[in-house]
C-alpha cells in the first residue's frame, strides 16, 4: 500500500511541475501550442484544466482556473502524504 500511495504522490508531485509549465508558458503569446513540445504539455494539462475552466469561465481575459486546479491537487497530495 505503501508503494501505491508513493507512486500516487510522485505523479502528483510531477503533475504539479507540468501544470507550472504550462500556467508560465500561457504568459508567452508566441508560443505555439500546435508544435512540440508545447502540442504535448498541452494534451496532457488541458483535460484537467478544462474541468475547472468550466467551473469559472476566464474574467477579463485572465484565467483563474488553475488556482483551483492546484489548490485540489494540494488537498489531495496532501491526504495522500497523511496517510503515510
Amino acid at each position: 500500500m505503501d508503494l501505491l500511495i508513493n507512486t500516487l504522490v510522485t505523479f502528483i508531485t510531477i503533475y504539479s511541475y507540468l501544470l507550472i509549465i504550462r500556467v508560465l508558458l500561457t504568459w508567452f503569446p508566441n508560443v505555439n501550442w500546435y508544435n512540440q513540445p508545447f502540442a504535448a504539455l498541452s494534451q496532457v494539462t488541458d483535460p484537467y484544466l478544462n474541468l475547472f475552466r468550466s467551473i469559472i469561465p476566464p474574467l477579463g481575459g485572465i484565467d483563474f482556473s488553475p488556482i483551483l486546479a492546484f489548490l485540489l491537487l494540494n488537498i489531495v497530495g496532501g491526504g495522500l502524504q497523511g496517510l503515510r
